[in-house]
């Protein structure tokens, strides 16, 4: 792509319709520089000083950096151009982007890498305006010509602050003197053309180069990705490995993340293939694929990845933990989050965010809500993300009048809530049974914040109404909604119909359900309940052989337990386990002593089709139970039992649960799909409201 822009065009002009504002510009004579020709010669100590400066290379190394120069200047070499460059690089990779312009205003050459040494200082602290005001001057007084250097940076400048027609400008400049063809220069035009949203003209780019390299391809399939085209960039990125070379690195897996969130666990195994056959995996590498896996909703995979990155010795960074800390907590893996928690400690970490936030979800969704709240206590600061991962936190827990107090107690710190806080609140009041005040939120969301209720707020109304058992009226707010409701409204009503054995809404609720998602097994498996509690056996079946002609198969139900930084998986009737033996003789006892204190199965909803006392076999195989029975075998009496389900636990379990404590002395942490459950002494913390 070519253009006839004139390469000497001022781009004051430009940068003065981006920023209105005056601009203020240096000293007019700041390229004036001195015509004497000394040079102060470096004596062997003078040469010791400034390889010194090479090792100035971040914010705390500022201190010395200034005794040094402030040296350099007494003993009279500060004014020797290398030792000028090498202060202005050390200033720059120091964090004082002001001070290396002073020492280039105080520079006795012109040479044009003064001017690319400053250019870049400016565009690495994201110094657009400045870094193009100095490019504009460099051009239009003809004191340096720029290079292949200096033209990359200017782009990169126009690039970061989306000023196209700046990069067009530069653009002209650099096809009028033919740099164009220059890989570096190329790369960085890709770059430009993707981030201001003309991917088509960047891709025309690409395909015009002589000779690409890896930066080329990542920057191509960057552009894809920033742009929202993910499956063009998930083919770039396939087409780049077909081809063979230049091999995908670290800037690749970067490159490819954004356009693989939610995709299909296919495009998931590729880039794991890609990463797996890379020759060398630096931290970027690994972080990338790490996220790849947690925001596809493959937290083991996550977590197992993280260990054997420890295993292999690279060190992680807190976007390392950022991404494995959820999940750690998706999956319970509590003792790998404790591990990261000391680390982040141990190398001083935090303040952070990102990562304190992350860290209260973690222990909250291990179940660990003492230490969620310590975490949340020690931030420095907090934001809205903080308040509401507390506020969530305590309602999944099923405290709900705390999460209100947290609620308000965010308002009153200044913070005005978004729409993820009143979920927050409005779920918390739904696990906890706050009728009146879920309503007061849902209403005040509107009145007080003028925030329009979305898809999951109302969800979240219609599951408070339906658990409360107001069924009817729920029903009724539906109807009034002024959008069409989704699948978690209607299965939020169907839930509900469930506990309050709702026949006629709950068919309502079915029909929506399976109109809208015709082959979610879920759903057929809530009305079969409903029917079941009715004693419809009929209907039971023809729900079934409805899944059974469409091959709907139910979820099988799993439940997790971490011993030993390895989390063990159950399933119903699972004797795959080395210890399924042990663990059945288990609860053989446990069902023994259960019976002697009252206990009978629950087998109302259970297949009807079987004796009782076989439906009685079949409960006692859920994985719920097998969890805690390789539990109880595998830890001691003071170490709280944490299992985490796929599915809505079962009432049989539940109740089994709540008898499991009371005989053994042990606390048993439970979280299923909808909330956690704390079974201590015979008692559930839900209150049996689930």
């Amino acid at each position: 792509m070519r253009t006839t822009l004139n390469p000497l065009t001022p781009l004051r002009i430009i940068i003065k319709a981006r920023h209105p504002f005056p601009i203020p510009i240096s000293s007019p004579n700041f390229l004036l520089r001195s015509s004497s020709n000394f040079r102060p010669e470096l004596t062997d100590d003078d040469a010791a000083l400034v390889r010194v400066l090479d090792e100035c290379q971040s914010p705390h190394s500022l201190p010395a950096l200034r005794d040094l120069h402030s040296r350099l200047l007494d003993r009279g070499v500060a004014s020797h151009p290398s030792v000028q460059i090498k202060l202005m690089r050390a200033y720059a990779a120091c964090g004082d982007p002001a001070r290396a312009r002073r020492v280039f205003d105080g520079a006795s050459a012109n040479a044009t890498i003064f001017f690319n040494v400053m250019i870049r200082s400016y565009v690495t602290h994201g110094l657009h305006r400045e870094a193009l005001l100095l490019f504009s001057q460099m051009v239009r007084l003809h004191r340096a010509k720029p290079d292949h250097y200096t033209f990359p940076c200017a782009l990169k400048a126009c690039s970061d602050s989306e000023n196209l027609q700046g990069g067009l400008q530069i653009h002209g400049a650099v096809a009028k003197i033919g740099l164009d063809a220059n890989l570096f220069v190329g790369n960085t035009l890709i770059t430009l053309y993707s981030k201001c949203g003309r991917s088509d003209d960047a891709f025309r780019l690409f395909g015009e180069m002589s000779h690409r390299d890896v930066v080329s391809w990542n920057a191509m399939i960057a552009g894809y990705a920033q742009n929202g085209q993910f499956e063009r960039a998930i083919e770039a990125c396939k087409e780049m490995v077909a081809v063979g070379r230049p091999r995908p690195d670290a800037g690749t897996m970067a490159s490819i993340l954004p356009a693989l969130s939610n995709s299909e666990r296919t495009n998931v195994e590729f880039a794991r293939k890609m990463f797996d056959e890379m020759p060398r995996k630096g931290l970027v590498s690994w972080n990338a694929m790490i996220a790849i896996y947690a925001n596809n909703s493959m937290a083991a995979e996550a977590v197992e990845l993280f260990l054997l990155m420890e295993k292999e010795g690279v060190e992680p960074d807190a976007v390392t933990f950022a991404s494995v800390l959820p999940s750690c907590g998706e999956v319970s893996a509590l003792s790998v989050g404790i591990r990261i928690h000391e680390f982040i400690k141990r190398k001083r970490m935090c303040p952070n965010l990102v990562l304190e936030n992350s860290l209260v979800d973690m222990y909250a969704n291990c179940g660990c809500l003492k230490t969620s709240r310590e975490v949340f206590d020690g931030m420095k600061g907090r934001d809205v993300v903080s308040w509401t991962s507390i506020i969530a936190a305590y309602g999944m827990h099923g405290n709900g009048r705390e999460a209100i107090s947290f609620f308000e107690q965010m308002q009153e710190s200044g913070l005005k809530p978004d729409h993820i806080a009143f979920v927050s609140v409005l779920a918390a009041c739904s696990h906890a049974g706050l009728l009146d005040e879920g309503r007061y939120y849902f209403k005040r969301m509107q009145d007080q914040y003028q925030m329009i209720p979305r898809l999951e707020h109302f969800a979240c109304m219609v599951d408070l109404l339906g658990r409360s058992g107001c069924i009817e009226e729920a029903y009724a707010f539906i109807r009034q909604m002024p959008m069409e409701p989704n699948e978690r409204v209607w299965g939020a009503l169907l839930g509900a119909c469930r506990l309050h054995s709702n026949m006629s809404v709950g068919l309502v609720a079915a029909d929506n359900l399976l109109r809208l998602v015709p082959d979610q097994a879920g759903y057929y498996v809530l009305l079969s309940n409903i029917y079941a509690r009715a004693g419809k056996w009929e209907d039971v079946m023809s729900v079934r052989s409805i899944m059974v002609s469409k091959g709907i198969k139910k979820m099988p139900g799993c439940s997790n337990v971490e011993l030993r930084n390895r989390v063990h998986t159950f399933h119903v009737g699972d004797r795959s386990h080395p210890q399924s033996k042990e663990m059945y003789a288990k609860l053989d006892v446990l069902m023994g002593r259960m019976k002697e204190l009252g206990y009978v199965a629950e087998t109302e909803a259970a297949l009807h089709d079987v004796e009782e006392e076989d439906k009685e076999g079949h409960l006692s195989m859920h994985s719920e139970k097998l969890a805690i029975a390789f539990a109880l075998i595998n830890t001691g009496p003071e170490i709280p039992i944490r299992i985490k389900m796929n599915l809505r636990m079962c009432g049989d379990c539940h109740h089994a649960a709540k008898f499991i404590s009371s005989i053994t002395g042990r606390e048993i942490i439970l979280r299923d799909t909808n909330r956690f459950h704390h079974f201590e002494h015979g008692i559930c913390s839900c209150g049996d409201y689930w």
